[in-house]
């Protein structure tokens, strides 16, 4: 109904939202006064801390602004309990022949104080001036009766210019030097945030004119900016949809737009999949853009139609704001704790590290998005079972969502992005994770067919360090993936020509569903499909005796690799052994423990992912591989001097390169040339693309690429001359590079560019 008033309280805030639809005056109430004066009425009946004017989309007035507003309300309301127009206010004159003026010129300043402060303010003092003039030449009860009258013109005064509106406009008038024409202090001071009405969420950009821009781009057509703040440590990431910049006829077309096809619910569309439903909402969506736009005489392109229609199905078949957030590849992770509308979201950017963005995320929008994901993931979610985990692999995102009585204060979600095409090891050398002799290392591992864990804490990058070992792996091997939640890109690495075989298994946490397999089932059926690679996306309890017997048996012939918690060797073999139960002697089977960690370097705010330890699993202890001597350091990180330590005169003690020279027929001097070899190629991409500017060179598309030329020049030279001369393949790979690959790669950038 027009006019009706509700308060909202979201998260500690009380939000006044008032129904502007059909006024017969605009819903700004800086340019209409009888919106200002409805908005006043409201406040002296409601405690507020926001105002909403809400009607095809909504206004909204920050808390300093409706402090103003509701300082006015409470003043009227006070002058109104003393009846400040009442005749013993007005003067003492017995006969009353000097009062009615005096009423007249009170409710005048009382009616102006609703719509127009100001005018109220201005009255008031003009008033008394006037009768400061006349009472200067009255005695005895002509000056009694004037200067009663002056009195409540005094208090009235006195509490005006208490009020933070009157004090904020007289300091405006004063640094302006003259009164603004018509309602223009208003302008200056009731400046608005405007978003749609069936948006939930709301976006601020206050204070950007003190920030530094450090980055700007773009994600699905919204604007992404990257500020520093003077006086905060993590940057800001601000947004700006174009939903939120539209003219007011565009707002109203989507308002009616959703009201139009609301109610539309196709027999089929269970039959599709997203990006199909998609496609077919995007058409209705344009078609009943285009019949509203012509029967409300607004005109459109056809851009602005498409525009339109994409804003739309963001907020019906879409994940609404978060869709943006979710979008943006550059990020890992997206956080938003409860309560709800308090804090921003705050995210964690590859670049950037942990960021404020400018979105305050609401209860009604949380409640529509976990209904999609609990539509989505088939799992309940309720006081009964208040976790939700599942991937939403159209937007390749894990979601977690908790609830009451978990999340004591309300719902809360985490998001785990994942990257659009796999890491590699010599992107990881150009960020310093590890130097190329570490790289060359690594490549060997897979190839040599170690069995190995990667650890780390979260955050640390094992799972991304997992999607670089594995384009190790030649690819006429088959891969078999076994992961709870789906964090690995395997169809980008099917993409890229790798034989895989992904099995999901039930995930740690939320309801479980008695279709779902668990790890350890499927493990130990993954031991019988077959000659494979086998790789465990994480190690969390259960299957890990289950990999363990993978290692043992399975390891013969392939690489095992697994990720898992942790921070060093000893603590893996401490948790392995104490908190997951697999004995001792299973341990063993371990080759490689690979440790990574986000470092700080002398207390930094900043985060820097590197490699830690490198350490093998010797065979020959009973108990304590620490008390035993079981653990030989192949690499240990030093941050004084940013570097991987090389314990070369150990590897004596190796038994692992014993291995290798016993199962392969390679000398010592053989192994590291290879590992040296293979380290050499990482960073000669790395030197390349850092020459030419080509970041692409990295990517896994020509890695991959890379690598498997290096392999088959390899090949070539063992069956020409019965051995590798590295000399010589490295400079046979290096032509290839710079005369197929680096060429392709440049190639591909100019195209972009034009």
């Amino acid at each position: 109904m027009a006019g009706e008033a509700v308060v909202k309280i979201e998260g500690e805030t009380r939000r006044l939202v008032i129904n502007t639809k059909g006024l017969p005056f605009g819903s700004d109430l800086a340019l209409y006064p009888e919106m200002m004066k409805l908005v006043v009425e409201k406040l002296k009946e409601s405690e507020a801390d926001e105002i909403v004017l809400s009607e095809y989309y909504e206004r909204i007035y920050s808390k300093e602004q409706t402090v103003w507003l509701k300082g006015i309300a409470d003043l009227i309301t006070r002058l109104e309990s003393d009846a400040i127009w009442s005749p013993s206010h007005l003067g003492t004159d017995a006969k009353g022949t000097n009062l009615a003026p005096r009423h007249e010129a009170i409710l005048k300043i009382m009616n102006a104080l609703y719509a127009d402060p100001l005018k109220a303010y201005l009255t008031l003092i003009s008033e008394l001036k006037t009768w400061t003039a006349k009472a200067a030449g009255l005695t005895g009860a002509d000056a009694d009766d004037v200067n009663t009258y002056l009195g409540t013109l005094n208090f009235i005064r006195q509490l005006m210019e208490k009020t933070d509106l009157i004090r904020k406009m007289k300091e405006y008038i004063s640094q302006l030097g003259s009164l603004p024409a018509d309602r223009g202090i208003y302008h200056s001071l009731f400046e608005v945030a405007i978003k749609p009405s069936f948006i939930g969420s709301r976006i601020f950009f206050t204070g950007v004119e003190n920030l530094e821009l450090v980055d700007q781009y773009d994600v699905i057509g919204t604007k992404i900016y990257i500020y520093k703040h003077p006086e905060k440590v993590e940057f800001l990431y601000f947004i700006n949809p174009p939903e939120y910049t539209l003219a007011p006829d565009k707002y109203f077309l989507l308002e009616k737009t959703k009201e139009v096809v609301s109610g539309h619910r196709p027999g089929e569309i269970s039959f599709m999949g997203m990006s199909q439903a998609r496609q077919y909402f995007h058409k209705i969506y344009i078609a009943t853009i285009s019949d509203l736009a012509r029967q409300y005489n607004i005109k459109l392109t056809i851009e602005e139609k498409e525009d339109l229609a994409t804003i739309v199905s963001r907020y019906t078949i879409g994940y609404g704001i978060m869709e943006i957030l979710l979008s943006d590849r550059q990020l890992t992770d997206v956080y938003i704790d409860a309560p709800l509308g308090i804090k921003p979201v705050y995210l964690v950017h590859s670049k950037y590290g942990q960021c404020q963005t400018n979105i305050i995320f609401s209860s009604e929008e949380a409640q529509a998005i976990t209904s999609r994901f609990r539509a989505l993931s088939g799992r309940p979610f309720d006081e009964a079972h208040p976790i939700l985990d599942f991937d939403l692999e159209e937007l390749q995102t894990r979601i977690a969502v908790i609830g009451k009585p978990l999340s004591l204060d309300g719902i809360a979600f985490a998001y785990r992005l994942h990257k659009d095409t796999p890491w590699t090891l010599s992107q990881f050398l150009d960020n310093k994770m590890f130097n190329k002799r570490a790289a060359g290392m690594f490549s060997f591992f897979v190839d040599a067919q170690a069995s190995m864990l990667i650890v780390g804490s979260r955050g640390s990058g094992k799972t991304s360090f997992l999607q670089a070992m594995m384009q190790e792996i030649p690819q006429n091997l088959r891969i078999l993936v076994q992961e709870d939640t789906a964090e690995l890109p395997i169809p980008s690495l099917k993409r890229l020509g790798f034989n895989i075989q992904r099995m999901k298994t039930r995930p740690p946490l939320g309801k479980q569903s008695e279709s779902e397999v668990s790890a350890e089932d499927a493990l130990r059926t993954a031991l019988r499909l077959g000659d494979s690679v086998l790789i465990v996306g994480e190690v969390r309890s259960g299957e890990a005796k289950a990999l363990y017997e993978a290692m043992r048996v399975g390891a013969v012939g392939n690489v095992v690799m697994g990720t898992i918690h942790g921070e060093s060797a000893y603590s893996i073999w401490d948790r392995v052994v104490n908190d997951l139960g697999v004995p001792t002697t299973s341990f063993k089977a371990t080759d490689m423990c690979i440790v990574s960690a986000p470092i700080r370097f002398g207390g930094s705010i900043k985060r820097e992912r590197r490699v830690i330890e490198v350490t093998e699993v010797l065979k020959h202890w009973n108990v304590d591989p620490g008390a035993e001597k079981g653990f030989l350091n192949w690499l240990q990180f030093d941050a004084n001097s940013d570097s991987l330590e090389f314990f070369e005169d150990q590897l004596n003690k190796s038994e692992w390169i014993e291995k290798i020279k016993r199962t392969r027929g390679m000398t010592y001097e053989d192994i590291f040339n290879e590992i040296n070899a293979r380290g050499e190629t990482k960073q000669y991409l790395v030197d390349v693309k850092n020459k030419l500017g080509v970041p692409k060179l990295l990517e896994a598309e020509n890695t991959i690429r890379a690598h498997t030329r290096y392999l088959i020049e390899a090949e070539k030279q063992r069956e020409e001359n019965g051995a590798v001369m590295h000399e010589e393949l490295l400079q046979n790979w290096r032509d290839w590079v710079d005369s197929t690959l680096v060429k392709e790669v440049l190639a591909q950038k100019r195209a972009l560019n034009q």
